[in-house]
């Protein structure tokens, strides 16, 4: 019996979700197990620099893996043959990934997924298997799409997130500190979730979103990090629309990450996994170690930027 009256919920949004016509799951590591099972994968080629959560993707799924290592521009190095049934799995790492990078790609290899986890609003290339996070992108507790043309034959419950809302609503009106220990055990908790629907709570919150402004905000504090580092960023960018992280990367940023956190300006290590799969010499475990991936999201403007400048003293 439907409830009707009492007190409000939180309020239901009206507006139009960026991707409408994807699968919508409640992780992006699902999407990938999704198509493991949809497509019958029995072999994924990957990156060394990656999180771990693809990794266990593949064990869980009972898919081989092997590792492929990356050059500079961050792009592959290493040329395979695949056999039936076995994918190359291409990581969009900071929005670099151009469409004449992946049609090449595709002509090349044919069976390929584009991992675009760090590019939310790239568009999903034609007749190719791409994946998206909403989390990376927005205040969201799960949430991740999928373009496919594989269906999976398995009844899928719908994801209850309400109970992971915590360290993100917690962060609105306090600090981010505060809730930081609210915000781990939320992580490990949702690392083995099954594949599930993106949860109700979710897709509303998405709907209430001006994605016109997270693209134009994202872009332009990009653009501006860009200008004034450049000069002393040893890779080499394309500026793209709606930018995840500004990638700087410089002989001592292991020592900048610091301070950056010890100013408040809190920069992650992508990906800290790579130091257990990857010698201390390699290029990845350097990218891992020295790359600084500042923040340029929608929370911020280019006075903000300007600040991050200042502490960084470039």
């Amino acid at each position: 019996m439907k409830e009707i009256g009492g007190y409000f919920e939180l309020q239901r949004y009206t507006g139009k979700e960026y991707y409408r016509d994807a699968i919508a799951l409640n992780r992006a590591a699902n999407c990938l197990a999704y198509l493991i099972k949809a497509k019958g994968i029995t072999k994924l080629y990957i990156p060394y620099f990656l999180c771990r959560a693809i990794k266990n993707t593949c064990v869980r799924c009972n898919c081989d893996y092997e590792y492929y290592s990356i050059d500079k521009t961050l792009k592959s190095v290493e040329d395979f043959d695949l056999k039936e049934n076995e994918y190359f799995y291409i990581v969009d790492y900071y929005g670099q990934l151009s469409k004449e990078d992946v049609g090449y790609y595709k002509k090349k290899y044919r069976s390929i997924i584009i991992d675009a986890v760090q590019d939310f609003f790239a568009e999903p290339f034609e007749q190719t298997d791409t994946l998206y996070s909403c989390r990376k992108y927005f205040g969201v507790s799960d949430g991740a799409y999928l373009y496919t043309d594989a269906l999976l034959d398995e009844k899928l419950e719908t994801d209850i997130s309400y109970e992971r809302m915590k360290h993100i609503l917690g962060r609105y009106e306090e600090t981010a500190q505060k809730f930081y220990n609210d915000y781990t055990e939320a992580e490990k908790a949702f690392a083995d979730w099954p594949i599930k629907h993106m949860s109700k709570l979710t897709h509303n919150l998405l709907r209430g979103i001006d994605y016109d402004f997270v693209k134009t905000r994202r872009k332009e504090n990009f653009e501006y990090l860009h200008s004034k580092l450049k000069n002393i960023n040893r890779l080499e960018l394309t500026v793209p629309d709606g930018a995840f992280m500004y990638p700087l990367y410089v002989e001592n940023g292991a020592e900048l990450k610091k301070k950056l956190i010890a100013n408040k300006i809190f920069v992650p290590t992508l990906w800290a996994d790579v130091y257990d799969v990857c010698n201390e010499g390699t290029l990845e475990y350097d990218f891992a170690k020295n790359i600084v991936p500042l923040p340029v999201d929608q929370r911020y403007s280019v006075e903000d930027m300007k600040y991050i400048l200042e502490v960084l003293h470039v």
